[in-house]
């Protein structure tokens, strides 16, 4: 099943980019081109499934090296895991999860700008997007 942009943008990013407190537009427009050049990129679409272009090594990093210095974002992004599977097998988390997939996506924008740049210029970008997108992942969530 296919999610359109709007669907995507409706259902999934907003309402997770609330819950983490950092919803811009900016930000949602970001994660939807992510989702999208995945599916551009996939050439068949039966062998990845992700929305974004994820796999199991950077998942592990963004938790080893970011989320586990951050116990109140870690906290807030395991919270949209599954209860079971994430204990059983994390990393299909990003293929069977949309919410999560999109929480982490996010996570490693933050943690790693340059991961999703592919020259300087995209890269200073990123840098600078993720600086005005900093936000503490709890503030909104707090305030609820």
């Amino acid at each position: 099943m296919k999610l359109m942009p709007h669907e995507l943008r409706d259902t999934i990013i907003r309402p997770t980019l609330d819950y983490l407190g950092c919803y811009t537009g900016t930000a949602e427009n970001l994660l939807i081109a992510l989702a999208q050049r995945q599916e551009h990129s996939q050439v068949n679409a039966f062998e990845d499934c992700s929305l974004y272009p994820l796999d199991a090594d950077i998942h592990q990093k963004v938790w080893d090296q970011y989320l586990a210095f951050d116990p109140d974002q870690a906290s807030l992004i395991r919270g949209l895991a599954s209860q079971r599977q994430f204990l059983v097998n994390p990393h299909s988390e990003l293929k069977t999860n949309l919410c999560y997939a999109t929480a982490i996506a996010w996570a490693i924008f933050i943690a790693y700008p340059q991961v999703q740049a592919n020259d300087r210029s995209q890269s200073a970008e990123s840098e600078r997007l993720a600086q005005s997108f900093n936000c503490s992942f709890t503030a909104a969530h707090n305030a609820r």
